[in-house]
């Protein structure tokens, strides 16, 4: 099957293959045709398998071949804001923008790209001029909101990508607010990695009679990733990091720390051993996260240290290492993570550096994805079998034994547009899909409703060239 094959215009598929791509992944292959149709969606895939030109390319080809879009004279003239992307983090939305203008290249379509950490102004210019897709983060979205320098009134198609990101970051509030803003008739499409219960009640109440694609076990992580377990002791950590980094001659390894602090403590230890790093966290400014990922990429950055903020918002070809320096609090987060690493057919590797202290979290993910992971001791970092766990420091001073975080409601803060971040840089704490704590698991959220409008009730009832080896994103 080619991408013709699918229904998209000459002027998408001329876009894509020059990008060098010739067929369609599996979650394109049935989520294209599912856009096409017009009726909403539900889709789950995970990360690295041509998620985002599952929409993306769909919505490009549906907008610009409408009564409206075949009657634009350029991409430069004024016109409203059709399709809205939400995304819950600004490297990630920076990315999904990036796709929107590469396909949609041939096209008189335009877009932009709107999320906190940077001047708001510019983006005002752009939004005063009108766009077609409009890709963002909730809380600078609602920064627009709020000034009114955004119109939504014209909105056709609304996509929630990483939707699952997008609740354990706290933003339900903020996409009540959103969705309230919209018209009631509109397209929906939910696109998230795994099915957890709150993703299944937003959708419930957001979704219309929608198509259901998953294309991956629930929750489960890429075959193709070699993943493997070293037990090691709390303090030997960052020695054996930077042992494995010279002993295998790593030139790109991503790793993941679970505080800010953390990130940029390992970042200095690893400068003194050679090891060329930097970090990325909600501390950073866009402007430094920006370089980061870009000399990361390119090869220059031997070693970035993340936290979970950029879990989903690093897109790098045949990137071959992934290092869990902390595990995740949240057990999900393990599966994003290591995913990126592995991505469309490359072979990809996935340590974990683990000490007692997070042998429960190990077990948790363990149970997740449904298999054991390997355990291998490495000569010289052998851990104390005597060792006795910590309290695993969640937050600043607050010293907890659990995986999970403490589940409350919030609302995302609009002026970084990243989300609310706690003290150690990571998301807000995982929520229910209601964001309120009492509410029980799987509660379906209230006020997400396709007939969401200023005043209406939350519990308002819905209406009857050479091919690559990876996919398009």
């Amino acid at each position: 099957m080619s991408f013709s094959d699918l229904g998209l215009s000459d002027a998408i598929v001329r876009a894509v293959a020059e990008t060098g791509y010739t067929a369609p992944t599996p979650i394109q292959s049935q989520a294209i045709p599912a856009v096409l149709n017009g009726g909403d969606l539900l889709a789950g895939a995970q990360t690295g398998t041509g998620k985002t030109a599952g929409f993306t390319l769909p919505i490009l080809h549906r907008l610009s071949t409408d009564a409206f879009g075949s009657k634009l004279a350029n991409n430069t003239s004024p016109r409203p804001i059709r399709a809205l992307i939400l995304t819950p983090t600004r490297e990630l939305a920076a990315q999904v923008e990036e796709s929107v203008k590469t396909y949609g290249k041939y096209t008189k379509l335009n877009s932009a790209v709107i999320f906190g950490g940077v001047s708001i102004n510019p983006q005002i210019k752009l939004l005063k001029h009108g766009v077609d897709i409009l890709v963002a983060t909730p809380g600078r979205l609602l920064d627009h909101m709020g000034q009114g320098t955004v119109n939504l009134d014209k909105i056709e198609i609304l996509i929630l990508d990483e939707a699952d990101r997008m609740l354990d970051m706290g933003f339900i509030r903020d996409i009540r607010k959103v969705l309230a803003a919209l018209p009631p008739k509109r397209q929906n499409l939910l696109f998230s990695a795994t099915f957890s219960d709150e993703i299944k009640a937003l959708a419930d109440g957001l979704l219309d009679n929608p198509k259901t694609i998953e294309v991956a076990r629930r929750n489960s992580t890429v075959e193709i990733i070699s993943q493997k377990i070293h037990p090691v002791d709390r303090d030997k950590k960052h020695p054996m990091l930077s042992h494995l980094i010279r002993t295998h001659a790593w030139t790109q390894v991503l790793v993941f720390t679970r505080t800010k602090h953390g990130a940029n403590k390992l970042v200095e230890q690893l400068g003194r051993d050679g090891v060329k790093a930097m970090a990325i966290h909600g501390n950073k400014s866009q402007t430094a996260r920006t370089r980061a990922l870009a000399e990361f990429k390119d090869g220059t950055l031997q070693c970035l240290v993340a936290t979970d903020i950029a879990a989903r918002g690093i897109d790098i070809d045949q990137l071959p290492h992934v290092v869990n320096y902390d595990l995740p609090n949240v057990p999900e987060d393990y599966v994003h993570r290591i995913g990126r690493t592995g991505r469309a057919g490359a072979k990809g590797e996935a340590v974990s550096l683990v000490c007692v202290d997070e042998h429960a979290m190990l077990r948790d993910i363990e149970r997740l994805i449904k298999q054991t992971l390997p355990r291998e001791v490495i000569a010289g970092f052998e851990p104390d079998p005597n060792a006795k766990a910590q309290p695993i420091q969640l937050r600043s001073g607050v010293g907890r034994h659990t995986n999970r975080p403490p589940r409350q409601g919030g609302n995302g803060n609009g002026g970084n547009g990243g989300g609310n971040r706690n003290q150690n840089g990571q998301g807000k704490p995982r929520v229910a899909a209601t964001g309120n704590a009492s509410a029980p698991r799987g509660a379906a959220p209230a006020g997400i409703r396709r007939d969401a409008r200023p005043g209406a009730s939350p519990s308002g009832s819905r209406p009857a060239n050479a091919p690559r080896n990876r996919p398009p994103r």
